[in-house]
């Protein structure tokens, strides 16, 4: 470029603005500015004008190398100032393959694949030919946007200019075909002319997994050349995606070496598939191996935590997190909050939101949606104000979190007025899940009438989880009729849910209807589905013990059913009367009661008041809803023996103290 085409440039890039120490450089040699562009320029964005105006004072900017480099420093992502990279790029005179490659390779760093296919039609009319470095990047954006057409198209020019051989080449093509789901082409790749590197096989592995064949990809892997820590991971990693956590457990023991990635995936894996103890166990035993997590499994691993309860452990990661100074990103941060919320402890949730500097959408959801499950409509309304004075925009999730909250605590006009704002305000569609939160909550208030009204007038045929919160509501508030017939068409929409014929059987045990109830148990052994059994968690000590109904499995049951006899010797003497309603059998009183005695969060309590110091807070997690009357059992008890007592339920936090609940007997 010369000094007569300075003149469009920005008014802080003109050669007359360049200081005297500066302008004498002007010998400076093309390796000077290299050197000065690829060292001192890369983090500062002053040093990097800096350079581009000597660059241009020097005559430099004609050479090809130096304006390719210049670029290149540019489009780094860290300067959010890939615009002005291609404005540089178009005073580029004849620009040559490196410069091309530069800039495509730099529309992917900066998000802009589309871009870099476009670049590439600029470039072959310019009759700039293409070498090997130049497709890679440009299968990856056929990747990212799955532009079939245009990949092929690539494919067709890397034969044309003799590249099928080039191992980067193959490699990317070959992750390009698989995410198409085209495996036979991405095949022939590995399989054609010039020798494939272990890059090329994984990559074929990969694919074969991520287009749900592992049997090809088990064959494929027995028989490769070589492996590599890339190859085992890879298998570990596909397996886990498919829900074959055993084999990938299998693989992940037979590796002589791993690397992070092994751990992260076979933890992923276990996260992925609800096997969160599992993934806890493996995160202890890589700990043993004195194996330094780096952020991304600690958010998985956080992410297992608030599953299953485990607040120790959880806060051993943040401990952890703070002790190595470990910078806390968006998401890092927000697995905290989610954490902390759903181990029942929000004040500590809130502690985390409010130092992050850092604060995605999803992070201010996650606060939202913690608010929600305690029960706190108000806050959780006043932080969705405060999310929209910092000009944040909410989206579809921040609604839902809401909308939940006015559920759970019965705020009817509130709850109506979110969502008819979403769309005339926010401009955002109400989805089903929308819809489903408003029947929820109009149905737990009673105003079964307008749920339905609600139902009919949505946009879309109603799914199964919007006409469950309706039938749900039936449950509650006894509407035996309602609660029938769309029970009926909820058996037909999902024949294997074993939840819709709970919840009818329940309808119709609470109105002593007990010939439907084995009709229903009838038409479920017919189709050979089975209840989920209620399981309850507790972390005492960092170690989380699960119990089930009446469960005999645990080391200290002698200790635990002792404890919970009792407990219920004295929550008779304070007047306690079981709710025998719950039971879905005629059975005699006696024996319902005993059913109710040994449900999993009683067992879970009676060990948690063995094992926790007096006055100390017990938490649990449920994996179904909690029953009325292990609800009103849970409030004598938490005021006969003094404790906080938290469950976790399936939808909602109960916070039990004094005799009440944070609930106030509204779920």
């Amino acid at each position: 470029m010369s000094t007569t085409t300075t003149t469009n440039l920005p008014h802080h890039l003109k050669p007359k603005d360049i200081s005297t120490e500066s302008t004498s450089a002007s010998k400076l040699s093309q390796k000077t500015i290299l050197n000065l562009l690829n060292t001192k320029c890369n983090t500062s964005l002053q040093c990097l004008k800096l350079a581009h105006c000597i660059t241009l004072r020097t005559g430099h900017f004609q050479d090809h190398y130096v304006a390719g480099t210049l670029v290149k420093c540019y489009a780094n992502p860290h300067f959010n100032n890939f615009g002005f990279a291609l404005k540089v790029f178009d005073y580029v005179l004849n620009p040559n393959v490196f410069v091309w490659n530069i800039v495509i390779r730099g529309c992917l760093e900066n998000n802009e694949p589309s871009k870099a296919i476009s670049l590439y039609h600029v470039m072959v009319a310019a009759n700039s030919r293409p070498n090997k470095f130049t497709y890679p990047p440009l299968f990856k954006a056929c990747t990212i946007t799955h532009a079939i057409e245009e990949g092929l198209q690539f494919h067709a020019h890397v034969v044309k200019h003799g590249l099928s051989r080039d191992g980067h080449i193959k490699s990317a093509g070959i992750q390009m075909y698989a995410s198409f789901g085209r495996v036979r082409e991405a095949r022939r790749m590995l399989d054609g002319e010039g020798d494939s590197d272990i890059i090329c096989w994984n990559a074929m592995v990969d694919g074969y997994l991520k287009c749900g064949d592992v049997e090809a990809a088990k064959k494929l892997f027995e028989c490769m050349p070589d492996k590599n820590i890339g190859s085992w991971n890879a298998m570990i990693s596909g397996f886990a995606k498919c829900g074959m956590n055993e084999e990938a457990r299998k693989l992940f023991n037979e590796m002589d070496k791993r690397d992070e990635i092994s751990w992260s995936a076979i933890i992923d894996g276990y996260i992925k598939g609800g096997y969160y103890k599992e993934a806890l166990e493996v995160f202890n035993e890589m700990q043993r191996e004195d194996i330094r997590p780096r952020k991304f499994i600690l958010s998985s691993v956080l992410a297992a935590c608030a599953n299953v309860g485990a607040l120790d452990q959880g806060r051993w990661i943040h401990a952890y997190v703070k002790r190595n100074s470990m910078r806390m990103d968006a998401i890092l941060g927000t697995a905290l909050v989610d954490l902390y919320a759903k181990c029942g402890r929000l004040d500590m949730a809130w502690d985390v939101f409010e130092k992050m500097t850092e604060k995605e959408v999803y992070t201010w959801n996650a606060m939202i949606g913690g608010l929600a499950m305690h029960g706190r409509a108000e806050d959780a309304i006043g932080l969705f104000s405060k999310m929209q004075r910092e000009k944040l925009k909410p989206n579809e999730i921040t609604f839902v979190g809401v909308l939940n909250a006015c559920a759970h605590s019965g705020m009817v006009d509130e709850g109506l007025a979110i969502l008819d704002s979403m769309k005339n305000v926010y401009g955002i569609e109400p989805e089903m899940e929308h819809y489903g939160c408003v029947v929820d909550l109009l149905g737990r208030a009673g105003l079964l009438e307008e749920a339905e009204e609600l139902i009919s007038s949505m946009p879309m045929e109603p799914n199964a989880a919007v006409l469950g919160a309706l039938m749900g509501a039936c449950r509650i508030h006894g509407h035996v009729e309602l609660g029938e017939r769309v029970g009926k068409v909820l058996l037909e929409l999902e024949p294997k849910n074993s939840g819709r014929y709970a919840l009818l059987s329940n309808i119709y045990a609470k109105a002593g209807r007990w010939d439907d109830v084995e009709k229903v148990r009838r038409l479920m052994k017919e189709r050979g589905i089975k209840t989920t059994a209620g399981s309850s968690m507790i972390d005492v000590g960092g170690i989380v013990h699960g119990f089930k109904m009446a469960d005999s499995s645990h080391p200290q049951k002698k200790e635990i059913y002792l404890m919970l006899d009792r407990i219920f010797e004295r929550l008779h003497m304070e007047g306690y009367s079981p709710k025998t309603s719950q039971v879905l059998f005629d059975i005699k009183e006696e024996e319902k009661e005993t059913a109710l005695r040994y449900h999993s969060e009683k067992l879970a309590i009676a060990f948690g008041l063995l094992s926790t110091a007096p006055g100390t807070a017990i938490r649990i997690v449920n994996n179904l809803r909690v029953c009325d009357d292990c609800h009103s059992a849970t409030k004598l008890i938490s005021e006969v023996y003094n404790r906080e007592i938290i469950v976790r339920d399936r939808v909602r936090y109960h916070h039990f103290k004094n005799g009440k609940c944070s609930c106030k007997d509204y779920w």
